[in-house]
Order: C-alpha cells, then structure tokens, then sequence
C-alpha cells in the first residue's frame, strides 16, 4: 500500500512520556511561568475579581524553541484544566496574520460546537467566549502577530489559561509579563547535539562541543540542524563543522543561517531542488504527493527524501496516521530566498500548477471511491494510477479529513496567485464535491462558505457571469439555512442578473424560485407569489413540466399564508394536473393531500373529505406507508368534525395498522425535495425556507 495515496506507515501519534523526553533545559523559564500562573494580577491586588483569564507569553525569534517551551508547559500544567487543552495557529507560514474569524471557527469545532456557515467574526468570537464562560481549559495561541488577535480570543473568565507565543511583546493585552527566550543552557544544547552524534564525539572533544554551542548561540533549530549534518557524516569531528560555520559565516548572517546553508549545500541537487520547492507547500504542510508534484519526481522517492529532511532537522514529522511533514517556520524564509534565487518564474508557477493539478486528481478519486456502483466511475477510476487510488471510502474520508487544512489553503493562495484561475476553479470544484460527499453539505457547511466565496472571487476577477451566479446561490443558500434571510434575497437578487448576463437559463430561473422562497420566509406572501410566478412563466416557456408543477405548489403556499384560499386552490389544482400529466404517482398524492389541507381551511369540509380519500388512493398507488397513515389521521378528524365518530374510528384504525403504532400527524404531511409540492403548516406559523432544492452546485465549469 505504500504506494497509493493513503499509506498507513506513516508516523504515528506519541503520548507525554515521549514529549517529556523530547524537551531540554529552559528549567529556569518554566519555573517562572508555573509561577506567573499563580501571580496575583492588577486586579486581584485592588480587591476586584479578575475579569478574563490570565495570559502568558512566551517571546522569542523563530527557531529560539518557543513552540517547544509552550508546549511543555502545557504537558505539565493540562491535569489542571478539566476541559482539555485548545490549540490554535494564528499566523501562516509566510508571517501572514491568520483572520480572527478562522481561528475562532477552528476552535468552535475542536470543542465540537456549531459554527454556522458564514458567521461573522464578532459573532464566532462571542460564541467561543459564551462556550468557555462554564469551562476550565488550557488555550495555546501559537505564532501570535498581534495583541489584538489574542485580545478577540481571550476567555471571560479567570478559570481558565491562555499561553500566547510571539515573536515580542503584545503590547495592548493588560497584566502580561513576557517569558523571553535566549539559548539554551550549555548543559542542554550539548544533551540536544549528543542526540543526533551520540555522546563519544561530544566527550571526546567538549571544548569544540562547547564552540560549537557558541556559534550556534544555543539557538535549538541551528544546533537541530548541526546535530543532522554531524549524524549524517559518522567520521566527521564536531572540531570540523564549528571551523565551517566560524570562518564561512556572512556578516549578518544569523546562525541558524549559516547552519542551514551548509546543510543545504550538502545535498544531492535533486534533494536540494525538493527542499527548496517547498517553501510553496500550503499552510507548510507536506506529504509525498505535494513534494513529487513541486519537484517532478516519484511519490516513493518523495517519501524517502522527506524522511531523509526529518533525520537532518530540516523537516518535522507531524503526528498523524499518514505520511505528513511541516516546514519549520524559522526555515521559511531561508528556503523561499532559495527558490526565488535558483528557479526562474515560470519553473515556479510551473511546480505550483503541478502541485494543484496533483491535489485536483487525488480529490476527483477522493470522491470516486464513494460512488463506485457506477461502472463509468469505475472504469474511471481503475484507469487512474496506483498512486492516486485509495483502498476505500474510509481511508479517502481520513486522507480528506487529514489534509483538509492543506487543501483549503491550497484553495485560497491558488485564488491570490491570480495567475492560476483555470486550475484553482477545479481545484475548487472537486474540493466541494469531495467534502459533500464524505462529509455531507451540513456538516461541510462552513468550509464550503469560504470556498464558495473564493470562486466568487475569481469569478468577478475574471467576468464570468455563469460561476458569479453559481457561487452567489450557494452562498445564497447557506445564508438561508442560517436564519440570514435577508442576506440571502440580496445575494439571490445578485445571482439572478448574473444568470440573466450569463443567459443562463437554470440560474435564473434558480434565483427567481430562491427570491420568492426568501420573501416567503420574511413573511411577504404577495412578492414570494409574484417571483414563483415569474419562475413559472420561465419553467412554462421551457416546457419544464415537473419544476412548473412544483411551481404551482410553491405559489399555492404563498396564497395560502396570505388566507386567499379559492387561489390556493387553484393553484393545488394545477399541481395536481401537473404531476398526473408527469406520471409522478407519489407527488401527485402530496398534492391531492394539500389540496384537501387548504379545502378544509377554506370550510369546505366534505369537498376536503372527497379530495382527501382520492389522495389516500393515490398514496397507496405509490406506497407511502407514512403519507397513507397522515391522511387517515386527517381524514378520522374530519369525520368526527362531521360528527360520524365511528366512521372516524376505522380510519384511525387503519393509520395505526399501517404504522404499527399510533402516528402524530407532522407539521406538513409532505416532504420537500425536487418534484414535490412543498408542506403547508398551520397558519399562522412561518414557512419553512423552501427555495433551494437543488444541491449545492458545481462551481467551476468543469463537470
């Protein structure tokens, strides 16, 4: 298997022991923030209860171990927050702020909370504050830009900690003392290079052990890198690589510096290609796959160098059940130089488009695997290579799962890049289908909004009216099954003049049917009749038979909310035709049972009775079990309205016979979806938004 996409070789996730073991020194630092934990801050001292949690900070410049640090505090201090430890990043490998509003949706879902769709930054972060006001946890705020980042996130509440990394001091955030970070003590940065080489060629030798921790200034990345150079070369003395960096270094070259470009230089150039090439992995994420498309090379070659990058520090091992690798943040930089200063332009937008043409096949065969009783998906889907195909639905739903921070940002920088709008709207697109497939629209609600916004983006960028309209109605209809009703409408409105710019038939006729649904649910029945109308009259003209019966329906709602039921009526009657004329047997009945519904509201009690009995018939015809059972029930309460109780037993009989139990008769005996009327509650009680029947569609114009 270690050939397909998924490999289950990868790294596996490691508990605390080993993470204990893996820390050195900074005994000193930890004691004073254990300690800062318990401090009494301003607001204690002057009597008054401490509004918010208490915030630790821990500074430093990339590569000094101040991920490391935080890390260990938390290991050490986490048996003290019942709640559990909450993790975020709030930088992005290139230095770029992450927004506010993805970080507090990241942490909304580790804590298994809803995060509707589109929700503006103020409302998630209210959200999370409102979640942590009844909890105790531990909140690790990494790679922190500014203070007012961390202020947004900040608990309302003393019970619980926050531990912010930065690169200095957050001024802005109150009562914060800041942990900086130095080198390491000479004891540990020896411990830490005796790891890579073993302890004979440091005892051997300590005093050029002890220059070597001097040139590196007791940096843990530089010394990380120094302990893989040394490793890889068994006969080498540490004498000789502190000579290196002593008499080769750049004036204002940092250590970390001078150790990474002798690493470097002493790789094999197609190893050397590799490392550099991913400075452009997204989010700084790496797995085979991304490396072999930057590079151009094997997926198994791939593997083996990036395990190869691990042993010489130049690459982390993410715990994870797949192969999966994170470009250090310190080394970002470093390596972009190198890919600006040795690959033309066109060489890099060249291994950008390999990489996302990569990631476009790997999520058509993600959402494949889950479709294969076609056999054209099949066929389609044997023809792909080895290397793409997963082994099953579950293991294309955990790479999906797995790779999903990599995926959205490769989504978001392919639309910055600008350059690449062809392969970022399939990139896109298969991204989508993929997430609603494995995941389902609902739950990949979220992520879809920011998707779809993208290809907004593009889509305007590059005048394409048909992808405007498209992306406008599934942000539309997210907006909608969020309460963001009038949200909705103008976003419905907007794709309407797209689909009309575009000519595109399906899209406007989808916008006009989902502006009637939004006025249906503010509650202005007149504009929701007046705009399903104007659907029709286009479903009509197209001799599209099932949606203008469906139409039909839709205005019938509309009137019937307004109490003008004689053109409700009308309207059930034209359902009914409609779907008879189609041969849709179990629409026909659901038509025929809102009929009855409205006949009855109208006090033409025994005509609802015969429309009624007819609808029976026809639900038999169809074998609805749960509608034959509601029109029973309807029809026993007619009867004893009518005043035949035993006539009105025998039917309720029957409801029970056919359910196997006694049934509650639903809101609206008919369920909503293509080719159905939709259900009429009770007035007067609000409809349920019913414009969007479709599923969300494609966004880009590849099928």
């Amino acid at each position: 298997m270690t050939d397909q996409a998924v490999d289950t070789g990868g790294v596996q996730l490691s508990g605390d022991a080993a993470a204990e073991s893996r820390f050195l020194g900074r005994t000193r630092e930890l004691k004073e923030l254990r300690a800062d934990i318990e401090r009494a801050g301003l607001d204690t001292i002057s009597g008054r209860k401490a509004p918010r949690a208490r915030v630790l900070l821990i500074a430093g410049k990339p590569g000094s171990g101040r991920t490391a640090l935080a890390e260990e505090l938390v290991r050490q201090v986490a048996d003290r927050y019942r709640d559990g430890v909450l993790r975020t990043r709030l930088s992005e490998p290139d230095g770029t702020p992450v927004p506010t509003e993805y970080a507090a949706r990241e942490l909304l879902v580790a804590l298994k909370l809803p995060t509707p769709a589109g929700a503006a930054e103020d409302d998630l972060t209210a959200a999370l504050r409102e979640a942590l006001a009844d909890r105790r946890v531990l909140l690790l705020l990494d790679d922190a830009a500014t203070a007012e980042q961390v202020d947004a996130l900040l608990p309302d509440t003393p019970d619980c900690l926050v531990v912010a990394v930065s690169g200095g001091p957050l001024t802005g955030i109150a009562d914060v003392r800041p942990c900086t970070l130095g080198g390491l003590d000479t004891k540990s940065a020896l411990e830490l290079l005796s790891r890579h080489t073993g302890s004979v060629r440091i005892t051997v030798d300590p005093r050029a052990a002890e220059g070597l921790v001097e040139e590196c200034q007791a940096q843990p990345a530089a010394l990380t890198l120094a302990g893989g150079w040394l490793a890889a070369r068994p006969k080498a003395a540490v004498a000789d690589l502190a000579k290196h960096l002593h008499t080769e270094g750049d004036e204002g070259a940092t250590p970390l510096s001078r150790v990474f470009r002798l690493a470097y230089t002493s790789l094999p150039a197609p190893a050397a290609r590799i490392l550099r090439l991913l400075c452009l992995a997204p989010a700084g994420l790496v797995d085979p796959h991304t490396a072999a498309a930057l590079a151009g090379c094997s997926v198994g070659g791939a593997r083996t160098t990036l395990d190869d990058f691990v042993a010489l520090g130049l690459l982390h091992a993410v715990p994870s059940p797949l192969p999966q690798y994170e470009v250090p943040g310190c080394l970002q930089p470093l390596l972009k130089a190198l890919a600006e200063s040795h690959e033309r332009p066109a060489e890099l937008q060249l291994a950008r488009a390999r990489m996302l043409e990569r990631t476009v096949r790997l999520l058509q065969s993600c959402r494949a695997i889950t479709e294969t009783d076609d056999p054209g998906t099949r066929e389609k889907l044997q023809g792909m290579p080895r290397s793409l195909r997963f082994p099953s639905p579950r293991a294309a739903a955990d790479w999906l799962s797995i790779r999903r921070p990599a995926l959205l940002a490769a989504a978001r920088l392919a639309v910055a890049d600008g350059e690449l709008d062809t392969l970022a709207r399939r990139l896109m697109s298969q991204l989508v289908r993929a997430m609603v497939a494995h995941f389902g629209t609902q739950a990949a609600a979220p992520d879809l909004y920011g998707i779809h916004r993208l290809v907004l983006d593009v889509a305007e960028r590059r005048r394409l009216p048909r992808e405007k309209a498209a992306a406008l109605l599934n942000l539309a209809d997210l907006d909608a099954r969020t309460g963001r009703t009038t949200e909705a409408l103008a976003r419905y409105r907007a794709a309407l003049d797209a689909g009309r710019e575009a000519n595109d038939p399906y899209a406007t006729g989808r916008a006009m049917e989902s502006v009637g649904g939004a006025h249906l649910e503010l509650g202005d029945y007149d504009r929701a009749a007046d705009w399903y109308g104007r659907a029709l009259v286009q479903r009509l003209a197209r001799d599209e038979r099932s949606d203008a019966a469906r139409l039909y329906g839709r205005i019938a709602a509309a009137h019937t909310y307004a109490g003008r039921y004689g053109e409700a009526q009308r309207n059930w009657r034209a359902a009914v035709a409609g779907y008879r004329k189609n041969g849709d047997v179990a629409a026909h009945a659901r038509a025929l049972s809102e009929l009855a519904r409205v006949q009855e509201y109208a006090g033409r009690t025994e005509e609802s009775l015969g429309t009624c009995q007819e609808a029976v018939e026809w639900a038999r015809r169809a074998e609805d079990v749960r509608l034959q059972a509601a029109l029973e029930l309807r029809l026993a309460d007619t009867l004893e309205h009518l005043g035949d109780p035993a006539a009105a037993a025998l039917h309720r009989g029957a409801a029970e016979r056919l359910l196997g139990e006694e049934p509650q008769e639903p809101d609206g005996v008919a369920g909503e979806a293509d080719g159905e009327p939709d259900p009429v509650p009770e007035p007067p009680d609000p409809p349920e938004h019913s414009a969007n029947t479709c599923e969300i569609r494609s966004t880009s114009a590849e099928d």
